[in-house]
């Protein structure tokens, strides 16, 4: 496809395809999109929605369709009543757009590997791709994109493909974009690199960037640019739901921790003392605390310490990146570009290619990025 692809068509749909499609995050997006393409709710949090992006030709949020695989059973419709009553959605949504989150959940085919599953790994892929490239026919769209949304996985060790790349693998099958917006492996599976390099696909990831990591991207470089000595940085996360259980496996903590040391890695240029604690706390439900404790060094060696506290609701800060991501990916793919995208970094712990580690200056590949999908010459 050209570069000066003309902009979408008036009548044009994109696909959306969750992995994990009745957890919280996946679900906040479903129900969110449709509150704002409704005009029921302004949009706030989408980045897409502000007027840098407003001629990068991205497709409107009304012409999103949402379906995906889960190994979960509670529809969407119910599952956002639960989550209303966490205080995560507003009390009104769940009714307000019952019928699109009917028709979502009408689209949810049962994931896997299940206990007991017996289909070796071409088999489930295979399966998997089946799924998607029947959505996108029965639905007519003009192209899907794939995201993980899932619990993270522990970092895989004997070169068996994990579910995130089995799934990611068929994504690539059924000829969809893919962002991947948890630690686990996914398309980083070195198996599956040729076939993603051969793809002609855009693809994004890894682990997005919501909270406590979010403000590390902003602090380091402040304390880097003003030739501080960091000594030590240690964290702690509180968090419940489904991810304060998958975290609470410590093979799983560390694949999440991994984005999280990175960060602050790439932006001293050295790796400072300190850990990062994740604690389960079930009562705390898709609520999350993230503590900080900054030990640094300033002129003449005197010491002095930062503390920051971040309290925040997972879901709702993840959701509209995912639909930012959906709609610059889509856009991606549209524009004939395809293979990792450095320029989404913005977004991300753990980015795909060379990409800048400070948010300030991944916002302004961002922005240059949503300038080049604009450029129909």
């Amino acid at each position: 496809m050209s570069l000066h692809a003309e902009t979408p068509a008036a009548g044009s749909r994109t696909g959306v395809w969750f992995v994990g499609a009745r957890g919280s995050v996946a679900t906040t997006a479903t129900a969110g999109c449709a509150a704002v393409a409704g005009g029921l709710t302004p949009p706030v949090g989408l980045v897409t929605e502000t007027s840098a992006f407003a001629g990068s030709g991205l497709p409107a949020l009304g012409s999103l369709v949402f379906g995906g695989h889960d190994t979960a059973t509670e529809p969407l419709p119910k599952r956002a009543e639960v989550l209303a009553a966490q205080g995560v959605l507003p009390s009104w949504l769940p009714a307000a757009v019952a019928s699109e989150l009917a028709a979502a959940d009408a689209r949810i085919r049962p994931g896997g590997p299940l206990p007991g599953d017996t289909r070796g790994s071409e088999e489930l892929i295979g399966a998997f791709a089946a799924d998607m490239a029947e959505f996108i026919r029965t639905t007519g769209v003009d192209r899907a994109v794939v995201v993980n949304v899932a619990s993270t996985e522990p970092v895989p060790g004997d070169g068996v493909l994990p579910p995130s790349s089995l799934y990611a693998a068929a994504a690539l099958r059924a000829g969809c974009a893919y962002v991947n917006f948890t630690p686990s492996a996914g398309l980083h599976h070195p198996a599956l690199a040729e076939e993603a390099a051969a793809s002609g696909l855009p693809y994004a990831g890894r682990d997005g960037k919501t909270g406590q990591t979010l403000l590390r991207a902003v602090l380091a470089p402040m304390f880097h640019q003003r030739a501080l000595a960091v000594r030590a940085w240690s964290g702690t996360n509180l968090l419940g739901g489904g991810d304060g259980a998958a975290l609470s496996d410590p093979a799983a903590a560390a694949a999440k921790n991994a984005g999280k040391e990175r960060v602050l890695a790439d932006n001293l240029d050295t790796m400072p003392e300190g850990e990062v604690h994740i604690d389960d706390v079930p009562a705390l439900g898709d609520w999350k605390t993230a503590w900080d404790h900054v030990a640094f060094d300033g002129f003449l060696g005197t010491r002095m310490v930062l503390q920051t506290i971040w309290q925040g609701c997972d879901s709702a800060l993840a959701a509209p990146l995912v639909l930012d991501l959906v709609r610059l990916v889509a856009r991606a793919g549209e524009r004939g570009l395809s293979g990792p995208r450095p320029e989404l970094a913005f977004f991300f712990k753990d980015p795909d290619g060379r990409a800048p580690a400070a948010l300030g200056e991944q916002y302004v590949a961002l922005r240059a990025f949503g300038e080049r999908l604009g450029d129909v010459r």
